[in-house]
């Protein structure tokens, strides 16, 4: 009889949700980037203004956003728009970040998919291309004024370029 009782124990225990899954990610420094955002700044040399949506979902694993871009092309599509999630992932002790846009890179995985080590107001991200080259995509807040600041370098060899440099500021 112990072990009848044992046995549903255990299957009880193990069909419930855990504590983690119940609660969500707590992330302080995630938190701050959920909201309503405008970006401004430079891309590929271009002057940009995007409107960047950013919100927790999936039962508080993600934060996911939502960026699109005010440039527009001859028929009236955005120039740009993405997809992005970022999470922690508890077993490798990083944040993890899968980036999905009109460019299709996203979808090539595992170049889709960038990771960060914990540091205080800064997710700096690491996208290895492959070929010795890697995106390395930055993000750093700025408690004070409530202000993101992203940058993004491409990495080929040993020589890095600055490819973008934006802020995001709440709508």
């Amino acid at each position: 009889m112990n072990t009848v009782i044992r046995v549903v124990s255990a299957l009880l225990l193990m069909s419930l949700p855990s504590v983690a899954e119940q609660q969500g990610v707590q992330d302080e420094l995630l938190d701050h980037m959920s909201g309503n955002w405008v970006m401004r700044g430079t891309i590929g040399g271009n002057q940009v203004t995007h409107d960047l949506v950013a919100g927790w979902v999936l039962g508080h694993q993600y934060l996911r956003f939502h960026e699109v871009a005010r440039e527009v092309d001859g028929e009236g599509v955005p120039a740009y728009e993405s997809i992005v999630f970022i999470g922690w992932n508890e077993t490798i002790g990083r944040y993890t970040c899968l980036w999905l846009d009109v460019t299709g890179s996203g979808a090539r995985f595992p170049e889709g998919t960038g990771y960060a080590e914990p540091a205080v107001d800064e997710l700096a991200f690491v996208f290895d291309t492959g070929d010795d080259s890697a995106i390395h995509t930055t993000f750093t807040y700025d408690r004070e004024s409530d202000v993101w600041h992203w940058l993004i370098e491409i990495e080929r060899g040993a020589k890095h370029s600055t490819f973008a440099r934006v802020s995001l500021t709440r709508q």
